[in-house]
């Protein structure tokens, strides 16, 4: 079965982006380990908002991937880079998972994160923690979700950056 695997980047405080979804604050003055994980995954998932995002970027940033974006307006649709998939969510889950091919990667955002921890459908976390506070923006966690969930850790790597990436499985 292939894993779900949520790699993310956040402030120190907890916010994924700013309050207006700028990610001008990430690091961008190295790898931090990100084209060994884009290696390991063929497919992705991500919500509607974080794709709205990434449609501002200069050039899309995952060629060669199969992506779905979770949306109930635009279900059954598909653009140049990405499929829409907004019913049945959890049944599209689970026959994604069984089929063949290398790891998923869930980019986002905090929505989808907690639909998938609630679902139990995420096998491993890697969150990239920079050293910044915010102060406001997107949590990478809603201040208003029911979820307890333990986790394993399973490795830390520090960079002289201060950039702290940890990886925890969920149990």
């Amino acid at each position: 079965m292939r894993k779900i695997r949520l790699f993310i980047a956040s402030s120190l405080d907890g916010y994924i982006a700013d309050e207006t979804g700028n990610l001008d604050w990430l690091f961008t003055d190295q790898d931090y380990g990100y084209s060994e994980f884009f290696n390991q995954i063929d497919t992705l998932i991500m919500g509607n908002k974080t794709y709205q995002q990434i449609l501002g970027f200069s050039e899309y940033p995952y060629p060669g991937k199969e992506a779905f974006v979770f949306s109930k307006m635009q279900h059954g649709e598909q653009d140049d880079h990405v499929k829409f998939v907004g019913e049945n969510l959890e049944d599209f889950i689970k026959n994604l998972r069984r089929s063949s091919g290398g790891d998923i990667w869930l980019v986002g955002g905090s929505q989808v994160i907690e639909f998938f921890m609630e679902k139990g459908f995420l096998d491993e976390m890697i969150i990239a923690i920079h050293p910044i506070i915010l102060g406001d923006g997107i949590p990478l966690f809603s201040k208003n979700t029911n979820i307890t969930q333990r986790l394993d850790l399973i490795d830390v790597k520090t960079y002289a950056s201060g950039l702290v990436q940890v990886y925890y499985l969920f149990c």
